[in-house]
């Protein structure tokens, strides 16, 4: 047996995606006031008394979609309460018993699975009452919480914990996946299928909709016996000034943190598009938070054999100078073709990204970097580059102890790192290049310029550096 699943459900609109942050203690799901924001199951692993559980959010019973969505999102929910250990039927104190309530407490009461009765919005004692009415759907008495007021957080918890099935070795701690992947990009290019391909179910709702996923949602999958995590975002239409629209602004937050805690970013690009706007606001996004990324371009069989790759690339190159190191992979995730080697790819990136360096090495290639071409004079004198030193990895961080930081322009530190690339395994993933100046009591000198070579004028430009350059 696996990690218990337990199961959010019921009509819309009576917060059970507030729910499942309220529990979470974070901002997991989208909560809005609008009906229908919730499509897929979004899964979150909870932690509660050493026990390990999901829970997982669902779409509204009974929602009719405006996109004509509602058989998959139907789909989503069955497959929720199929697979749950638990399922949490949650109501709204403050409008009572409705008829969807009754028609989702039938649904529910003909299953083996527990089923607990969670009246949400009762935020004072003095809604109690109105609340115990919910008995007569016949899951019991009512539970009766409030997200908002932050009442009986503890008390469902302890049920829920008595509820879970026996523990044994399998509902210990999850196992840390090897790698987690975000999936980034417009609408409709593809990143649902190819989540969808990964997991090798239908994970994620696909249609050709613009917009079906409105949530970040986690995805574990294995590959060779190996674990991991798909993160699938919402597809992004607006540029950041037009975002206008809670739904805009959700999803654009969504991915971004998505980007943050991921360990490498499939940025997803459709071959039948032009690059636009977005598209660079997402990768520039990326480079700002130093992950590893690779430039995915999807639904490559509709122009396989009309466009050579080539011609992408250069394209490509042309639109991304943000990120020059970045690697490109072609793929079509609907017939799931190169996505293996797109995975192992980016297995490879994050190997990159945790790559050291010894000092000695490092000072090396600095001591040749810098007799090759020399730092720029800066106020009638050569700067000087003392030493080396790796500190950091994810993404690899480089610090130079330097005899006047600002001297070393961005220019020559971006020329510096393309020698690390080159020499190096880091040739596909960011860096960082801190200055520092050197102390007086610090006599190292590794890279040793010496003061009898002639000067030789670089013709990179001096500029003022930023505190650190990737």
């Amino acid at each position: 047996m696996g990690i218990p699943q337990v199961a959010i459900v019921g009509r819309p609109n009576v917060g059970k995606s507030s729910l499942l942050n309220w529990l979470a203690g974070l901002r997991v799901a989208i909560v809005d006031d609008r009906p229908g924001i919730t499509r897929d199951r979004v899964v979150y692993l909870m932690e509660h008394e050493g026990r390990f559980f999901e829970l997982i959010d669902t779409g509204g019973m009974g929602h009719m979609d405006a996109d004509a969505l509602t058989q998959d999102i139907e789909n989503q929910i069955s497959q929720a309460i199929d697979s749950a250990d638990l399922i949490l039927f949650v109501v709204d104190t403050r409008e009572g018993i409705a008829t969807m309530d009754s028609e989702v407490a039938k649904r529910l009461r003909y299953l083996k699975t527990t089923v607990i009765c969670v009246a949400n919005k009762t935020d004072h004692e003095k809604f109690d009452t109105q609340a115990d009415d919910f008995g007569r759907l016949g899951h019991g008495q009512p539970l009766k919480v409030s997200t908002e007021q932050n009442r009986n957080r503890s008390v469902l918890l302890n049920r829920i914990f008595d509820a879970l099935p026996e523990a044994d070795e399998a509902n210990g701690a999850p196992t840390d996946p090897d790698m987690k992947v975000a999936i980034v990009g417009r609408r409709n290019v593809g990143k649902s299928t190819f989540v969808n391909t990964l997991a090798q179910a239908e994970r994620m709702i696909v249609s050709e909709v613009p917009g079906t996923t409105r949530d970040s949602v986690d995805v574990r999958f294995e590959l060779d016996g190996r674990a991991f995590v798909a993160i699938d975002t919402p597809g992004i239409r607006r540029t950041r000034a037009q975002q206008t629209y809670d739904i805009d602004f959700y999803g654009a937050h969504r991915a971004q943190r998505s980007i943050r805690r991921a360990d490498v970013v499939f940025l997803f690009l459709d071959c039948t598009q032009r690059i636009g706007k977005i598209d660079k606001q997402l990768a520039d996004y990326i480079g700002k938070q130093h992950k590893p990324c690779v430039l995915v371009v999807n639904k490559w069989d509709q122009l396989a054999g009309s466009m050579p790759t080539e011609k992408w690339v250069n394209y490509l190159a042309d639109n991304f100078r943000m990120m020059p190191y970045a690697p490109i992979a072609f793929i079509t995730a609907k017939t799931g073709k190169n996505v293996k080697a797109l995975l192992n790819h980016g297995q490879m990136l994050f190997k990159q990204s945790m790559e050291r360096v010894g000092t000695g090495e490092l000072n090396r290639v600095v001591r040749d970097a810098v007799r090759h071409t020399p730092p720029p004079l800066y106020k009638n004198r050569r700067p000087k580059i003392y030493y080396a030193t790796q500190v950091g990895t994810q993404p690899p961080t480089i610090v130079l102890f330097v005899s006047q930081p600002a001297a070393i322009t961005p220019q020559y530190q971006r020329y510096l790192l393309g020698r690390f690339r080159d020499e190096f395994p880091f040739a596909e993933v960011p860096m960082k290049i801190y200055l520092r100046r050197r102390e007086s009591s610090d006599t190292r000198d590794e890279v040793r310029q010496p003061e009898e070579v002639a000067p030789r004028e670089s013709t990179l430009p001096a500029a003022e550096p930023d505190a650190a350059t990737e």
